[in-house]
């Protein structure tokens, strides 16, 4: 197994979350440079971690370091100028979520990364760490017939610092971003509309939205719906995957399968029917993301979490923004904003 050489472009908080994973596989990946504008964050991170090379400018980590690939971590209002040094110098990229602010600057980093033959991934890292790729391989497997809809409530009170307080886009950048993306690979299908509402709500000191209600179809039919609140202190955490022939429900690492009563009178305290466990920390989440990108490097078939893919993910954020904007629905185009 091939060890890589890698380095930080960023030194805040979400490097310690993919620092911490890859020390667990130390015999995959070596960390042996940062780099960020400021010094004191860069000191405060290597030393933290054992980065022996420390940097203040891109340029400079990229003439002395000797990487195979960096991880980016920059806050999402920068990433191109940040992703096109890197793609010119030929380095792959795994890179922090939502890749681009913009659809449109999603397009021009993964158009460039082809042009470059330049592989690039994106740490949608809750695709294992909040069980859709494992919802997703039991809807496959047919155990609620055909797929019909999915809902889900994310509400929690969040309370950012920094840089994130100050954009207009909040809530669904940073979070909901996750619940794009992996509805789509439960749906497993191109979306084909959607339709937002969002709001600022006065408990939270930020400029961006706080709360959101997203509704998408997909072009096999497949409803899905999701509520995001960074303003509740009541938490919620609800999935559930209604099928034809049963539902998939979630709000720990258990998940449970649901049958309609024989009698066919509601129930309301129903009993799963079957359950399967299933936890996996973020860290591990974030290391295996990154392993994707090392795998397609040695192997040359595109990873599953590549910037083209996730192309569709950015589309949908868009077009959730644009949707809340316009108070109208947005359509799609073979899944992409047109």
């Amino acid at each position: 197994m091939k060890k890589y050489k890698i380095g930080f472009v960023g030194a805040g908080a979400v490097t310690r979350l993919h620092l911490r994973g890859y020390a667990n596989h130390r015999d995959r990946v070596e960390v042996v440079a940062i780099c960020d504008p400021s010094e004191a964050a860069v000191q405060e991170r290597a030393e933290e971690f054992g980065i022996p090379g420390r940097y203040t400018k891109l340029t400079e980590m990229l003439a002395h370091s000797g990487l195979d690939a960096a991880v980016v971590c920059t806050p999402s209002t920068i990433r191109g100028s940040i992703m096109q040094p890197l793609l010119e110098a030929g380095i792959p990229v795994f890179l922090e979520k939502p890749f681009a602010d913009t659809f449109a600057e999603a397009q021009q980093i993964a158009e460039l990364a082809k042009r470059q033959n330049v592989p690039v991934c994106i740490n949608q890292n809750f695709r294992k760490h909040h069980k859709f790729d494992f919802i997703r391989d039991l809807v496959k497997a047919g155990v609620i017939g055909k797929l019909e809809a999915i809902q889900f409530d994310s509400l929690f009170y969040r309370q950012d610092a920094g840089w994130r307080i100050h954009t207009e886009r909040h809530a669904l950048s940073v979070m909901a971003i996750h619940w794009f993306d992996g509805m789509r690979r439960v749906a497993d299908a191109k979306a084909t509309s959607i339709y937002c509402s969002a709001y600022s709500s006065e408990a939270v000191d930020c400029l961006g939205e706080t709360d959101a209600t997203v509704l998408m179809t997909f072009e096999n039919g497949v409803r899905a719906h999701f509520t995001q609140s960074f303003s509740s202190p009541f938490p919620k955490n609800d999935l559930v995957v209604l099928g034809s022939e049963g539902v998939l429900s979630t709000s720990s690492d258990t998940i449970g399968l649901y049958r309609r009563d024989p009698s066919g009178e509601p129930n309301w305290n129903p009993q799963p029917v079957q359950t399967w466990e299933h936890a996996l920390p973020i860290e591990e989440a974030i290391f295996d993301g990154l392993n994707q990108l090392l795998v397609w490097l040695e192997t040359g078939v595109e990873a599953e979490n590549s910037a083209y893919d996730n192309l569709h993910t950015v589309s949908l954020l868009a077009g959730a923004y644009e949707s809340a904007g316009a108070n109208q629905v947005i359509a799609f185009q073979d899944g992409l904003l047109g």
